[in-house]
């Protein structure tokens, strides 16, 4: 195995695959350099002597300057690297570049659902949605008492109560996020059947809520307004719970054309092996879904984007879709100035640690995850997909908040790289891609495939066809290790005043 990698010929440092000691006598791309400090797996080595103000070069791009003198064969961390970022650009130098035109030829498929709107799901569970946090109570007791009725659900795969904070006390934008994303899950394919619990005296009014599903299917779809309930609403939410069971739990799966497919891009707790292992892989499966099947894939993380939005603008298809993605990056730039924050005020204190030192680093790794294919659209949030392609979405970085707005847009899986791990899963599949072995190992209860093996024995080329098998394995209903270990997540973007 190798002890360092130079990602790409331009670059000033190299990433450590392993723990180095200073004095060790490294060889990068055929040239040694004696280390003259430790440095831990995913962090930066100086490949030259390196001047205060200098460029810090990394997958061919500045990740930031130096706020100091660094020496060759020295560790490069946050201590010493300052982001280049600053506020909202105009970006009128970025111009769409030439994409490669591809044709695909779809060859796989996948077990799915075919709902009666013609639109597929991957998972065939019944979902308890509260319109304001009220209820939440009762949303849980209802999905306990349905799981006694029924052998704990035997017959769909998941019956889920899906709980939050919001659907009062809003106004104005901040009111209708929440409206849309609740209506965007109410009509999401990977569930069977979906009972609503309203209180009725909501800023959500239950019955005007109803209203946003447009034409939906009434023999799926169920309201309860717990206020209008004569008795124990929690008896009336079972019956009608039940009612959805008995319909879905007769549900089966045919085969799908893995076109229609629509598969969400995140990452969290990333490290120094995110742009290396997981994050290209990822990418490479977007490439192949997008470019070959005809699949659909989306980006989110807005702010994860700052420092490598640019490549994606040269990516647009058009100049309406560029200048969607200016807005975009714009928007959520102006949003965290309007609050007084600086655009660049990331990574974490966990990307720290596994090797990250600037926004920029972050998001020319974050990134990777959208393969090289052209952007189609832009999605804003709460919005639901309409066409095919690698699309972009408004959503923080928040894991929870953006893998549930990947999940409202139509997402039937998530894929999510991490260095770091972590149990959380969303509403819908949620398979963990480790950036190295080590975490593989110690988390084979969080983890669902290793990447690390790229910077060991395999290729992403050699990676690819056991990646694609597992996603369309996790399409066709094998179940992904949050969902063994009972995890369903729910989070809405909060944005604006609390009466």
């Amino acid at each position: 195995m190798k002890q360092a990698i130079k990602i790409n010929p331009t670059d000033n440092v190299a990433v450590a695959i392993k723990t180095l000691k200073a004095g060790d006598i490294v060889d990068i791309d055929g040239s040694t350099l004696k280390l003259v400090t430790d440095v831990v797996p995913g962090h930066k080595i100086a490949l030259h002597d390196i001047k205060t103000g200098e460029m810090i070069v990394k997958y061919g791009f500045p990740i930031g300057h130096a706020i100091h003198d660094i020496a060759k064969g020295a560790l490069l961390d946050d201590h010493d690297i300052k982001t280049n970022l600053s506020g909202e650009l105009n970006y009128d130098n970025i111009h769409i570049q030439p994409q490669k035109k591809t044709t695909p030829h779809p060859d796989a498929s996948f077990q799915g659902y075919r709902r009666s709107n013609g639109l597929v799901g991957v998972r065939n569970e019944l979902w308890v949605i509260p319109t304001v946090g009220c209820v939440n109570g009762i949303a849980q007791n209802i999905v306990e008492e349905v799981k006694t009725q029924t052998n704990n659900g035997e017959g769909v795969d998941a019956i889920v109560a899906f709980p939050h904070n919001y659907g009062c006390s809003q106004l104005g934008e901040d009111n209708e996020n929440t409206r849309h994303i609740l209506r965007d899950l109410v009509l999401h394919p990977n569930a069977g059947g979906v009972l609503i619990v309203g209180l009725g005296c909501e800023n959500n009014q239950p019955h005007e809520f109803v209203k946003l599903l447009g034409d939906y299917d009434h023999d799926r779809i169920k309201l309860l307004v717990c206020q209008e309930v004569e008795g124990n609403e929690v008896e009336t939410g079972t019956e009608m719970l039940m009612e959805l069971y008995d319909k879905a739990r007769n549900d089966q799966r045919t085969a799908i054309p893995a076109s229609e497919l629509r598969i969400g891009l995140k990452c969290g707790g990333s490290d120094g092996f995110s742009g290396i292992t997981a994050n290209p892989l990822v990418g490479a499966f977007s490439d192949w879904l997008c470019n070959e099947q005809g699949g659909t894939t989306v980006l989110t993380e807005v702010p994860e984007m700052f420092g490598a939005e640019t490549l994606l603008m040269q990516r647009c298809v058009n100049e309406q879709v560029l200048e969607d993605t200016k807005h975009l990056i714009n928007n959520f730039k102006h949003y965290f100035l309007s609050h007084g924050q600086p655009v660049g005020e990331n990574p974490s204190p966990g990307n720290k640690a596994g090797g990250i030192s600037t926004l920029e680093d972050k998001a020319l790794g974050c990134t990777q995850k959208s393969g090289s294919s052209p952007v189609y659209g832009v999605l804003g949030y709460g919005e639901r997909l309409q066409g095919h392609g690698l699309h972009l979405l408004s959503a923080p970085g928040n894991d929870l908040v953006a893998a549930t707005a990947l999940a409202a847009a139509g997402c039937h899986i998530v894929l999510f790289t991490t260095g770091r791990g972590t149990p959380f899963a969303t509403a819908v599949p949620t398979l963990k891609v480790s950036t190295n072995t080590s975490l593989y190992k110690r988390k084979g209860n969080w983890i669902d495939f290793n990447a690390g093996s790229i910077v060991e024995d395999k290729s992403i080329t050699d990676l690819l066809p056991d990646f694609i098998h597992t996603v369309l394995d996790v399409a066709s209903g094998k179940k992904v290790k949050a969902e063994r270990n009972g995890i369903h997540g729910f989070a809405i973007f909060k944005n604006g005043v609390t009466l």
